[in-house]
């Protein structure tokens, strides 16, 4: 849970300096960091990709898992999510309040929270990430989610208010979660597998890069979580039939 920690340690201090010093910082400086750590990222996903002991066993836990990932609609879902969330805020929110500065005092501190917690956890970044650093201890994914989470709290602390600190709370418990599910998960795991499922991985990491970070075309990220499970599957599989590594 390493990983998760420097998360919120990293949300923290974006949100302190967001808070006295975010109006000070451009819009122009804030996105080319965001266009620079993308780049890194994109870098970062080809290495974790050269993991694979076996470029067909990628290749194919991406074409199966996809499809698994359409069928069962896990973007939508992950947007839908997002979408209920920001909705019922949108529905208390419209809530008579007792006095309209205390209405506009509240407003601003659980649209701070809602909005950086609902960024920052709703991505299949975050469960990437986060699996990844329980199966292996490896939380390098989640800091380069870190200085991006840093940065975006800047930019939300500064118009939002100290709602945005307090979004560590989430990430605390929705990422911590997932870490210790995948470490309990993965016991079994051996080195094969989980070098397959880290190749996986950096592929979904170079689509995050490409559609979320430098917005050079929109993929559906979402869709290809499966893969990371169907490369485990395959590579039991295989070894079950008697092929080696």
């Amino acid at each position: 849970m390493i990983g998760t920690f420097i998360n919120v340690a990293a949300v923290l201090l974006g949100g302190f300096i967001g808070l006295f010093f975010g109006t000070r910082i451009p819009n122009k400086f804030r996105n080319t960091i965001i266009h620079a750590v993308g780049l890194f990222t994109l870098c970062y996903a080809v290495f974790i990709f050269g993991k694979t002991q076996n470029f067909l066993i990628p290749l194919g836990s991406m074409v199966i898992g996809t499809m698994l990932g359409e069928w069962w609609k896990i973007e939508e879902r992950l947007e839908g999510l997002g979408e209920r969330l920001r909705q019922r805020f949108d529905k208390e929110e419209s809530l008579p309040q007792e006095s309209e500065a205390g209405a506009e005092t509240k407003s601003r501190f659980v649209v701070g929270f809602m909005s950086a917690s609902l960024l920052f956890c709703i991505g299949p970044m975050a469960i990437l990430g986060s699996i990844q650093d329980g199966l292996t201890g490896d939380f390098q994914m989640l800091a380069i989610k870190s200085v991006l989470d840093c940065i975006t709290a800047i930019a939300f602390a500064a118009t939002m208010g100290p709602g945005v600190l307090f979004s560590g709370l989430v990430i605390l418990v929705y990422q911590g979660g997932i870490s210790l599910a995948a470490k309990f998960i993965g016991v079994g795991f051996n080195e094969v597998a989980v070098n397959e499922m880290t190749s996986v991985g950096g592929i979904i990491l170079a689509g995050i890069a490409i559609s979320s970070l430098l917005e050079i075309k929109k993929i559906r990220t979402g869709s290809f979580l499966p893969g990371l499970f169907v490369a485990v599957l395959l590579v039991y599989g295989l070894t079950a039939l008697g092929i080696s590594f």
